[in-house]
């Protein structure tokens, strides 16, 4: 049996990465962290967890095989870090850290600890995007020089009001608007949606930022964002978001990737790609329909088959290493509201 543990257990790890792990045979759910004694209890007994503590260091006392770190974005370092110093495996919710310092930290802590760290990024273990990665890493596009990313989710409610998206009202938790709406904790739509195509973007690419400048826009926490990234191999990024899509309506998530031999279109949320080149050999990537819908099972498969031994290289498409470089990005992007120049 592989025994795992999970710290936070609020709203999308009882939507979602909890019944995740109930569908891999030979998951022990050992143990389950959460604020709230009545709450707590809930969950454990809803899912059958065998240990329950508001504790995170009672649970990770038991020495789980794996651990997933759902907590708030600034809690995430914290426990991260205790959970490799306890010997697991993890999987940590986006965005990894609030700093880029903690970050990199977490990273080399599972280095020396020889244990995988992974960041629930699902977009990159839905069906064929490894595939993109391997086009675009072969020369697809030649040398890339420029990429354009924008990212528009149905998130507005998340991020301002009172009573947040309509379907939560049939999840199992409702989150708490100080998740999302406190700027000092990693509330907004930078952190808490381009954590999502920043990742991506990276690991198509394989681009590594060194700078990032940009601005947003919205009240107590930004709504909407433009930056410009430059990376070590000289290409520009054009990055864009917003929480702007209606409820009903699936993300659009669309990246351009430009190169000295031609340009890579990607549309997610057609779910078309298409490769262009100038020596006319172009080429539309099959997708089925549905093929890539949203979910977050890839992660947690990951984890799970890391921790029985798996080989990392195969099985982990969100390493620490994207987690920490899209911290770094996004810290960059967000100091203009905490004051930065």
């Amino acid at each position: 049996m592989t025994r795992v543990a999970v710290i936070g257990a609020g709203w999308y790890a009882a939507q979602s990465h909890i019944p995740a792990l109930q569908r891999i045979e030979g998951v022990q759910l050992d143990g389950v962290c959460r604020l709230g004694e009545a709450e707590l209890e809930r969950v454990s007994r809803h899912f059958g967890f065998a240990f329950a503590s508001e504790d995170y260091r009672a649970v990770l006392a038991r020495r789980p095989d794996a651990v997933i770190v759902a907590s708030p974005h600034h809690l995430h370092h914290e426990h991260a870090a205790a959970a490799l110093e306890a010997g697991a495996h993890v999987l940590c919710e986006k965005p990894m850290t609030l700093d880029p310092g903690q970050a990199w930290d977490l990273v080399a802590r599972a280095q020396t600890a020889g244990r995988q760290l992974l960041v629930a990024n699902g977009y990159h273990y839905l069906a064929g995007m490894d595939e993109l990665r391997r086009m675009l890493a072969e020369g697809a596009v030649g040398r890339i020089e420029h990429v354009a990313c924008s990212f528009v989710s149905a998130t507005r409610a998340v991020f301002e009001g009172e009573t947040g998206l309509a379907r939560w009202a049939d999840t199992f938790f409702r989150p708490d608007r100080l998740t999302w709406q406190d700027a000092a904790r990693g509330g907004g739509f930078a952190w808490g949606q381009a954590s999502h195509s920043i990742a991506l973007l990276l690991w198509l690419t394989g681009l590594r930022p060194v700078q990032t400048s940009g601005m947003l826009t919205g009240e107590a926490v930004d709504l909407c964002h433009a930056a410009s990234i430059r990376c070590e191999n000289g290409a520009v990024v054009s990055l864009s978001g917003a929480a702007a899509m209606p409820e009903r309506r699936p993300a659009l998530l669309r990246l351009v990737v430009t190169g000295d031999e031609g340009v890579f279109d990607i549309a997610v949320d057609t779910e078309r790609a298409a490769l262009y080149r100038h020596d006319r050999e172009d080429l539309e990537i099959p997708v089925a329909q549905g093929q890539w819908r949203y979910h977050c099972e890839g992660p947690v498969q990951a984890l799970i088959a890391v921790a029985r031994g798996e080989r990392a290289a195969e099985r982990v498409k969100s390493p620490g290493e994207i987690g920490a470089m899209t911290v770094g990005v996004l810290h960059d992007l967000t100091r203009v509201r905490r004051g930065g120049s």
